[in-house]
């Protein structure tokens, strides 16, 4: 009887998720000196006369075999690669009222924005004609980025191989900003007016019969940043945190966490880092951020709150939750508020996954615990030895590893399966340079030109961007094979950000733990399942037995629809589709965009991610409370 093929590691995905297949390049010869901003204004051109023409099948003709448009919210609302010009077509011609989209213009506001000749694979062998783009909609406006390639089987007629078009704001419901801006008083004679603290006070409450349109549960960037879209936008929102401080979800992680991405990739909407902010920014540095980020934002937050009862109406399309909120003074207040959406923004993942094995209640040493609850190693005397295990090798269990060495612990790092390792200068340079870098583009040009390449391509070219960072890092890889650590290349050999996308894990980003493993300062043990948890250690299945003093399991966190269920219940969590991995076109399931649950969201991701969808998740909101769309509509 045949066996089932035994997926790698590295290949493993979501469940129910789709295997993103790699793009390919198309076969163009090289590019003549042209004109970069004829050939994109006479494409800009052909494309408005189609669209304006209503015939999709025109369309069809400015595209390239191997093309994608990748669009958010612009032609529908939802998110979309369209693989090729047949999946281009059909797309248009199913859309119930035509086209969406009306029209695009060359966006020349800046030097960085301007067509320009550019290479569109990561080696730079493949080259064309980029632009910016400005575009409009039935009912807003957006933004959007062309790559056009010669297409040698139609007479080198110039046609894209890559369009991005994403909407970024609703005619007649802008955001408060620049000249939007509000006036902040209301000059004249206005007997008993309040000051604008008491009316923060009175809006941060809730009082009387304010109520929120939107919930957000948790106040991590998830549910800061989308919390101001939204008050941008002039929709109600409250975030509810269980910690007593904003920041405490970073406050509380163990003792030498500083974040693995650079400062230019991490900032947050309308309010970036200072120019003196350091590179990588340390957790607690974050955490205070994060406090100051919701004063200076104005958003409504109440720590040390709890939702301890939810329930939907499908009818009024609205919940009813039940919230206890310990004040200042002590005291404990239930309140029943009835928003219309609820955003689970709780971390980019689910519970945490702790493994249940044998032995564990018997264990007798002075520590084991997920690694979410791992607070630091503890200094012990020069005179003593004490010896840790850590369990898993990603980028926490990297730290953890490293602070108990720092500490003066024998430790030893346990790898069941393999891991991607790259090094933080030569993957960030490599992945992040020219685009989020000091001196680099604008953030929100970086952002456009991030998000324009289609999750496909971009699995194509961090193939050979995988290849590079692997080739600057080989001295410390063959040194971690050597020490008995093993390694791989990510799905398909594309590294760092497919994994992250594909299964939220199975990478390190080297800060120095991978040299202390080189070294034999760090032992690893490879490749065997844990047996049993003695009381003075870990027993394995080769029948080995490591003694420890403290076991710390860096094993990961479970899927956010678990943390749904327990939090919302189970007619929730099953209504809602899963979260992460890829679907069918290639777009991340379920994250930023409509559940299968009206009024639940789900939000999460690094902040970066955060960022960006935050101000897609807060359009669809507004647009629905404005009567622009429909939960149902397409």
């Amino acid at each position: 009887m045949a066996t089932a093929a035994v997926i790698p590691s590295y290949n493993r995905k979501e469940p129910g998720s789709s295997q993103l297949e790699p793009a390919t390049y198309p076969d163009t010869g090289p590019v003549a000196s042209v004109d970069a901003h004829t050939v994109a204004a006479e494409w800009v051109d052909a494309f408005n006369q189609a669209l304006s023409g209503q015939d999709p099948t025109v369309v069809k003709e400015l595209f390239l075999a191997s093309s994608i448009w990748r669009d958010q919210l612009g032609l529908s609302w939802d998110y979309h690669s369209l693989n090729g010009p047949d999946k281009i077509v059909s797309f248009l011609q199913g859309a119930p009222k035509g086209s969406r989209l009306k029209s695009i213009k060359i966006d020349q506001s800046n030097p960085t924005r301007k067509p320009s000749l550019a290479a569109v694979d990561f080696k730079g062998k493949i080259n064309g004609v980029a632009s910016f783009l400005t575009l409009e909609t039935d009912v807003g406006r957006g933004r959007g980025l062309v790559r056009l390639l010669q297409d040698p089987q139609d007479g080198s007629k110039w046609k894209a191989f890559t369009l991005f078009t994403a909407m970024h704001e609703l005619k007649g419901c802008e955001e408060t900003t620049g000249s939007n801006r509000p006036q902040g008083v209301d000059h004249g004679g206005h007997p008993g007016r309040k000051n604008w603290q008491e009316r923060r006070i009175a809006t941060e409450n809730y009082e009387g019969e304010l109520e929120p349109t939107v919930l957000i549960l948790g106040a991590g960037q998830g549910g800061l940043t989308s919390a101001a879209r939204l008050h941008q936008l002039q929709i109600p929102t409250l975030i509810i945190d269980r910690n007593p401080r904003v920041g405490d979800n970073w406050r509380n992680r163990y003792h030498q966490l500083v974040l693995h991405d650079p400062v230019w990739y991490d900032h947050l909407p309308y309010v970036p880092f200072p120019s003196h902010w350091p590179v990588f920014t340390p957790k607690d540095k974050l955490a205070e951020w994060f406090e100051s980020y919701a004063h200076l934002m104005e958003l409504n937050v109440w720590t040390s709150t709890t939702l301890t009862d939810a329930k939907w109406d499908d009818e009024k399309r609205q919940w009813t939750v039940t919230l206890e909120r310990q004040k200042a003074d002590g005291k404990t207040e239930t309140r029943t508020l009835h928003p219309r959406h609820v955003v689970q923004a709780t971390g980019h993942s689910g519970e945490m996954m702790m493994p249940s094995i044998k032995g564990m209640d018997g264990f007798k040493g002075d520590r084991l615990c997920h690694s979410s609850q791992f607070k630091g190693a503890q200094s012990i005397p020069e005179e003593q030895t004490k010896r840790a295990i850590v369990v898993g090798c990603c980028n926490s269990g990297h730290d953890i590893a490293q602070d108990f060495y720092e500490h003066g612990y024998d430790v030893t790092i346990i790898q069941r399966s393999s891991t991607y390792v790259m090094s933080s200068k030569n993957g960030l340079d490599v992945l992040l340079g020219g685009l989020y870098e000091e001196g680099g583009p604008e953030t929100e040009d970086a952002d456009l030109m991030f998000m324009s390449i289609p999750n496909a391509m971009l699995k194509r070219m961090h193939q050979d961007a995988t290849a590079e960072i692997s080739k600057r890092d080989e001295p410390l890889l063959r040194g971690l094979e050597k020490a008995g650590f093993k390694l791989d290349d990510g799905p398909d050999d594309a590294g760092f950000f497919m994994k992250y996308f594909q299964r939220g894990g199975g990478y390190y980003i080297d800060v120095g733990c991978s040299q202390l493993i080189i070294d034999g300062k760090i032992k690893i043990k490879q490749g065997q399942e844990i047996e049993e948890v003695k009381p003075n250690g870990l027993l394995f299945k080769d029948g080995e037995t490591l003694e420890a003093d403290e076991i710390i399991f860096a094993t990961g966190y479970d899927n956010m629809r678990g943390t749904a269920r327990k939090i919302l219940g189970d007619e929730l969590a099953e209504r809602v589709k899963d979260v992460w991995g890829f679907d069918q076109e290639g777009e991340l399931r379920t994250m930023w965009r409509r559940t299968g649950h009206p009024g639940f969201w789900f939000f999460g991701g690094n902040l970066a991610l955060c960022r960006y969808y935050s101000r897609m998740l807060a359009l669809q909101i507004k647009a629905m409370e404005e009567g622009i769309m429909n939960y149902e509509d397409p």
